[in-house]
């Protein structure tokens, strides 16, 4: 039987960032999915914090050279990779000196969000689609991790709803308990309007308060994953989610089992219709 494609798109994973829920949880899945036969593509920003050296991180020349637009601007994109420990795995890192050369993630020294962090947030989703349309592979199901992906599944159903590399693809939203999902309200509309996008088309994003990239994501997602324990969802701005397949949050000793039933649920349900 020809192997699943899984694509998992983070906007955080150990060894290369760490501290957060997102860097631990996208970090045990990748060698237990290709363990159980799935063939993978990790994607993840190349952050000032990435150590190269250490990680053995080197440009992919083929995959490098696209220029990404955002809000009219142009901005390079270089692809690197390195090999993930302790796997026969590749990462791919998203790099762009305008976004990703500081030091810091999403905050500087002082706590303070980084104001361009919209910006990053839509070079970085459209980014990882222009890259995978490169690999020229057709993904079965995307992850998409973190509140930096959380554009993905809506260009995928507006902007990029006639690519056929993406046309049978499941695209799963991770939800965790972020800071930042909820920021740059006055920018968002205009930076997260990439290829002639409407204001309409990014409506799931507001909010009473603002804006909620979670809502966004949950909205244009075909399924959801909540990612951590503190997540509530029941709050107003997730009842988006509604009658759509969702996993549950669970602990670490389940996590990986759980996850791949679902992920076997979704592909058997998209056969099945």
């Amino acid at each position: 039987m020809e192997k699943k494609r899984l694509l998992i798109v983070a906007q955080e994973m150990e060894p290369y960032t760490e501290g957060s829920d997102i860097s631990k949880m996208v970090a045990m899945l990748p060698k237990y999915l290709q363990d159980q036969g799935y063939e993978l593509r990790i994607l993840m920003p190349r952050y000032g914090t990435v150590n190269e050296r250490r990680h053995r991180l080197h440009e992919v020349v083929r995959l490098s050279g696209m220029n990404i637009i955002v809000d009219d601007d142009d901005y390079p994109l270089i692809i690197k990779v390195a090999s993930l420990p302790g796997s026969r795995l590749q990462v791919y890192f998203l790099d762009n000196e305008d976004f990703f050369k500081r030091k810091f993630i999403f905050e500087d020294d002082k706590g303070n969000p980084f104001e361009d962090n919209p910006d990053r947030a839509a070079f970085f989703c459209k980014g990882a689609i222009e890259t995978v349309k490169k690999f020229g592979w057709a993904p079965d199901i995307i992850l998409c991790h973190g509140w930096m992906t959380s554009l993905i599944p809506l260009y995928l159903k507006t902007a990029y709803k006639t690519e056929p590399l993406f046309q049978d693809a499941q695209v799963v939203y991770n939800l965790y308990n972020e800071p930042f999902e909820a920021q740059g309200a006055d920018q968002f509309f205009e930076k997260a309007a990439i290829n002639n996008l409407s204001e309409e088309d990014l409506e799931a994003f507001r909010t009473a308060d603002g804006i909620s990239m979670h809502q966004g994501a949950c909205s244009w997602a075909d399924a959801i994953v909540i990612g951590s324990e503190s997540v509530d969802t029941n709050v107003e701005h997730l009842s988006v989610i509604g009658d759509k397949p969702m996993l549950a949050w669970k602990s670490e000793e389940e996590y990986l089992q759980s996850s791949l039933d679902f992920f076997r649920t979704l592909t058997e349900a998209e056969i099945s219709q």
